[in-house]
């Protein structure tokens, strides 16, 4: 399986599709108003204790106050908020490497024991704002490497359990044994597995490194200033996912590309020549059919490849989602029919979760099916499917009434219509049924024999997604082809048609 890495860059906002074998599996947005990103560490302040919760909420400098409950606190919090108190003093502060540790914190106590209104801590985003709350938080620090995870006020080593050869997990913990920094605990991760010291020392040296340029601003720092961040996305995200089954990076931006590449030359010095520049006037999404394939974000309803589709529904809490079989063919029974939508749904559903990065409770109503053994494919399916989903999640086995319940960790926003976007699509959805019957003026009172429809790119999108397209839906009806151009200078609302010899065709009544 191939694995491609797109990205568009503009003044104002960046976009990162990553395609397996040209399929949008995954689908990030940057914006200016992208204030928080999941990793990156604040100066904040206590602003309220909630006894009953448990928690206090702290203020970071956004509209709603960060959530840090008291299991977040990590068990060496004292040890922290007394470094950070020592740090932001008039007096002199002591090294964070010489400083001694204090007990840890009760794992069963009260947040009012530790903390009181006004303290000053360090925290960190584990959780981007969602709706109406404000992110959540931890003031268990650590930061992350491409080969190491580096966590504050800590001695212990781990290693990933995905690395199961018992000689590599004992040469991994000698070797962090030999190079570890005192007051810090290491995570070693999957893709550390064969490295050689020279290489997880030169990450651990890089992570100690951003550490202490964060903690020299800490001094000056005013709450709700960020004092370490988070890579830009792009970075981050190939921190996380970059493998031998990358082929292309593809970037249209010259900085960001030249930091990628330098990112890329220093881990995986093999993958330099996969970071390309793209310079083309085209758009960069519309040549990779990203564009095309981001429709199917914005509707409720979502086409699968044999003729079926799923329809995707939010409620406050909820996400309900059902399977329907359209006008697939009939199979040989009607349970080998239901068995093969299901299936295909299981796929859909799965890139559909990720890309939108839809969250909490789901429950999947399938098309019914009688034999058990058919509802253990679907559940091994749904499985396989969502095995690349680095979110946390669950999955539980389909119900008698062939329900099946996922629960599903989200750490950003959830991408829906934005209201350019619900404006968009109102305005297309006129502007399509127009166009529709247009066609069957034109092809029926007029006897047009070719046409060619000039339209805007949303609504290229619109008429030409999916296998049973409504372009192909058209020439089923009419026996005639509609060829469909995009242009890129008119208006979602405005359209034309234009003969075979690229004049304007007028409407007769």
């Amino acid at each position: 399986m191939s694995s491609e890495l797109i990205i568009n860059s503009s003044r104002d906002k960046s976009r990162i599709g990553l395609l397996k074998d040209k399929k949008l599996v995954e689908f990030h947005q940057e914006t200016d108003e992208t204030k928080f990103n999941v990793g990156d560490i604040y100066v904040g302040k206590v602003k309220k204790i909630n006894k009953s919760l448990n928690a206090a909420f702290i203020d970071i400098g956004f509209e709603k106050d960060a959530f840090l409950h008291y299991l977040d606190l990590g068990p060496q919090f004292l040890s922290l908020k007394s470094f950070v108190k020592k740090t932001r003093s008039k007096g002199k502060s002591t090294p964070y490497d010489s400083f001694s540790k204090l007990e840890d914190i009760n794992k069963f106590g009260k947040i009012t024991e530790v903390l009181k209104k006004g303290d000053e801590l360090l925290i960190q985003i584990v959780k981007e704002p969602i709706s109406t709350k404000g992110p959540r938080v931890t003031t268990e620090l650590s930061l992350a490497g491409r080969y190491l995870i580096l966590v504050s006020f800590s001695e212990a080593i781990n290693i990933s359990k995905k690395i199961t050869n018992r000689e590599e997990r004992l040469r991994l913990i000698n070797l962090i044994k030999s190079i570890r920094p005192k007051n810090f605990g290491v995570i070693v991760r999957t893709v550390a597995e064969q490295k050689s010291v020279s290489e997880l020392d030169k990450d651990l040296k890089t992570l100690i490194s951003t550490w202490k340029e964060g903690i020299k601003k800490i001094k000056k720092a005013k709450v709700g200033e960020k004092v370490i961040g988070e890579e830009n996305k792009a970075t981050s995200l190939l921190r996380d996912i970059l493998n031998s089954s990358f082929d292309n990076i593809v970037i249209d931006d010259k900085d960001l590309f030249e930091e990628v590449k330098d990112y890329v030359k220093k881990f995986e010095p093999k993958k330099e020549k996969i970071v390309k520049y793209y310079s083309s006037p085209a758009p960069i999404f519309e040549v990779y059919g990203i564009e095309k394939q981001l429709q199917d974000l914005f509707g409720e309803t979502v086409p699968i490849s044999n003729g079926g589709y799923v329809i995707i529904q939010h409620t406050e809490a909820l996400h309900a989602i059902d399977v329907n079989s359209g006008k697939t063919s009939k199979a040989a029974n009607q349970e080998e029919s239901a068995l093969n939508v299901n299936l295909d749904a299981a796929e859909t559903i799965a890139r559909q979760l990720r890309l939108r990065d839809i969250g909490g409770i789901i429950v999947i109503d399938f098309i019914d099916l009688k034999k058990t053994s058919n509802k253990r494919k679907i559940f091994e399916a749904m499985k396989k499917a969502m095995s690349d989903d680095r979110s946390k999640h669950t999955i539980l086995p389909l119900s008698k009434f062939c329900l099946m319940q996922i629960t599903r960790q989200r750490v950003r926003q959830e991408l829906k219509m934005t209201k350019e976007d619900a404006e968009l699509d109102q305005e297309g959805t006129e502007a399509a049924d127009k166009i529709e019957k247009k066609i069957e003026h034109l092809f029926v009172k007029q006897n047009e024999k070719n046409l060619t429809l000039v339209v805007h790119p949303y609504l290229y999108s619109y008429f030409t997604i999916g296998v049973l397209s409504r372009q192909y839906k058209w020439f089923i009806k009419h026996r005639r082809w509609v060829k469909i151009e995009k242009d890129n200078n008119i208006s979602v609302k405005d359209y034309v048609f234009l003969d075979a010899n690229r004049q304007i065709i007028q409407t007769k009544k």
